[in-house]
This record gives C-alpha cells, structure tokens and sequence, in this order.
C-alpha cells in the first residue's frame, strides 16, 4: 500500500492538534500545569494510579501481598484522570517528575519513600514485605530479568503497536506491520519460555508475572486493542494457558478493579481506602 512521504522538517516543533486519542495529555516538557496537593489517607502506602496495564501491576501486587496476610500492606488508592491532566497537578509531579502512573508514597519511613516507575514500584513491595522476589542469587536474577524485560517491552506494546493500530488518527501500513513483527517476536519469545515452565521466572509466581499479564496477558486474552484475531494470540498457547491462570487468581481480580471508572458498575472501584470497598 503506497503512503503518503514525510520529510522531517530540520527542526521538528511540537504540534498539539496533531490529532490521536491522546494528544492532548502528551507533551515534550516535564513539569507541573497547575498546583494541586495529593490526597493522603490514614495507611502508609498511599498509591495515585489508573486501572490501566501499568496501574493493574501494583494493585494485583498489594491484594496479593493482602491476600498473604501481610497486614501492613493496607494501602489507599486514589483515582488519577490522566484524561483531565491530573497527572500535572504540582502534588503529582513532586511524586513523579515522570507524570505518569502509577506513583506510590511510603509513609512508613521519614520522611515519605516517594516511587515512581511500575516495575520499581514492585520491587519496592517485594523487598519490603519478603514476598514474590525470590531471595535464591539466581532465581532472583530470573526474576529480575523478566521483569526489566517486561518494562523494555511494554512500550513496543502500548506507545508502538496500540498506538499506531488502535488509537492513531491515521492507519499506514509500515508502523502498523513494524510494531505488530516487534509484538508477535515477544508473544514468541513468552511462549517458548512458557512452554517449559509454569511461570516466567520459573516454577512460582513472582512480579514478573504481575508485571507481564496486564499488558501481555490481556493482549492473549483479547482485553487490549482489538486485536485478537489481527495478532493471530490463539497461536500462543502457553502465553493463554499463563494468562488464564493468572487472571483466575482472586488477588488479580480484585486489583483489577482498583482505580477503574469504566466498563460494568460492579468492576469498578475508583477509590479503594479499605477491604471492603472492594466488596
């Protein structure tokens, strides 16, 4: 299919109606737009986040930590719309130059533990409360390295493939077919490994699992952009045997729910303070 050329001008400029489903929350600066504190409620872990891929890690990893019985992992969860630029508010960007979620404030140490970034996020969890970070030199180097291989990933994932398939103004051929060889190489390289072990980093359940099924597992499962049938996920069925496990946990489904305002009522819980908002 011929597309039309583009010649880069010699100093590129930022456009902000160049169009797109997120063009207006993205732009080539850093910093706050407005003043605007965070709220902070009575746990230690205060977490601002969004029920998207990224967001899901952290929240599927505090109900697992709860699900344990790791009582000090009771966390209060509130609702960033990234849609109305709550992730620029001046309380956000102190918790995260980045402004984007999720970002987590530790109150348990003084001053505040601010972290920013999922897989840290995780880490941070993991090491705090002795948990789905194996503790084995070498299987906590598995597990690390599919977790950094996750974080690598994600952007092939969601900024490439989602971006340019699902949510761009336009279709051209060469970015789709680019980004959808990078996405199937992954779902590839997740299905061999998955094929000779139950879980990503081996035979228990670790962040790297939390981190990779949210984007991947909902991928397979045909939860993200549309495009099941287009990516050929039934081909990969380890990837969908991994994924239905884990989807299937009760932990994932209650921190799936977390900082969600969209879909059926009964699947979302905005705000999350307690147990019992959760129902």
């Amino acid at each position: 299919m011929a597309e039309s050329s583009y010649t880069p001008p010699k100093v590129w400029k930022w456009d902000a109606e160049s169009g797109g489903r997120f063009a207006k929350i993205n732009r080539p600066i850093a910093g706050p737009t407005h003043d605007k504190d965070l709220p902070v409620g009575e746990h230690p872990l205060q977490l601002y986040s969004l029920a998207t891929p990224n967001g899901v890690k952290v929240t599927v990893m505090l109900e697992e930590l709860l699900a344990l019985g790791k009582k000090e992992a009771e966390y209060d969860a509130w609702f960033i719309n990234i849609g109305e630029g709550d992730q620029f508010g001046s309380g956000f960007v102190a918790a995260n130059p980045n402004s984007k979620i999720p970002a987590l404030v530790d109150h348990s140490t003084n001053p505040p533990t601010r972290v920013f970034e999922s897989g840290a996020i995780l880490v941070h969890l993991a090491e705090r409360f002795g948990a789905f970070l194996p503790r084995d030199p070498s299987a906590r180097a598995e597990c690390m390295s599919w977790l950094f291989w996750q974080m690598g990933s994600a952007p092939y994932l969601g900024g490439g493939f989602g971006h340019f398939y699902a949510y761009a103004p336009e279709k051209f051929e060469y970015p789709i077919n680019r980004f959808a060889m990078e996405v199937k190489r992954q779902l590839d390289v997740l299905d061999r490994n998955l094929a000779e072990r139950p879980y990503l980093a081996g035979d228990d359940y670790t962040i790297a699992d939390m981190a990779t099924c949210p984007w991947y597992g909902g991928l397979v499962l045909g939860e993200l952009y549309d495009a099941k049938e287009f990516l050929d996920v039934q081909s990969y069925e380890h990837v969908t045997r991994w994924a239905r496990e884990i989807v299937a946990r009760p932990a994932f489904q209650r921190g799936r729910r977390v900082n969600r305002a969209w879909g059926p009522e009964e699947e979302r819980v905005p705000e999350r303070h307690a147990a019992s908002d959760i129902g």
